[in-house]
């Protein structure tokens, strides 16, 4: 297997979020659009969506078990990482049971009903959480990253004037 560093997590975990959140948008306009020319297309793509983020899921939380055993952390970082997979499991069955319900509408020729969009939506929130828990691990812990170099003479971009260029050069003037 391709050698990723940390780890495959990060790679899935956006499909997952971009799938589930997608569909979560189709399937609340869906209703508003139904009359529409494209109404029963959004509706397809809304099934397509769910299924695909739900399968990538299952994917995206496998990894995401393997980087919580092999990634170095310490004690403030392991309990954020608790919180994001315990959530992580969370959404994953609710976007399970959600695909499966679509399924069977699906099969029944029925629309969604007003409890699918509402429990859809509930998952959408906690999908965001779990994110956010996700976010907090990288961002906040450094888990998962490279550590970058000391900076020498730090400065935001802000902070005016100072010493590089933002101009691209070609590999010969470097």
């Amino acid at each position: 297997m391709i050698k990723i560093i940390p780890n495959w997590h990060p790679i899935f975990v956006h499909f997952s979020v971009a799938l589930l959140t997608t569909a979560t948008l189709l399937y609340l306009l869906e209703p508003w659009l139904r009359q529409t020319r494209f109404g029963a297309q959004l509706a397809i793509v809304a099934r397509w969506n769910l299924w695909l983020g739900a399968a990538i899921s299952i994917i995206t939380v496998l990894f995401g078990f393997q980087a919580f055993y092999t990634v170095l952390h310490d004690d403030p970082a392991h309990v954020t990482m608790s919180a994001h997979r315990n959530w992580a499991i969370a959404t994953l069955i609710l976007f399970l049971g959600l695909a499966a319900w679509s399924g069977w509408q699906q099969r029944t020729n029925s629309k969604p009903p007003r409890l699918f969009l509402a429990m859809l939506t509930l998952a959408f929130a906690i999908l965001t959480i779990t994110a956010w828990h996700g976010a907090e691990v990288v961002f906040r812990h450094g888990i998962g990253v490279l550590s970058l170099p000391k900076p020498e003479g730090a400065f935001r971009h802000s902070d005016e004037p100072h010493a590089h260029s933002h101009t691209l050069k070609s590999a010969e003037e470097q």
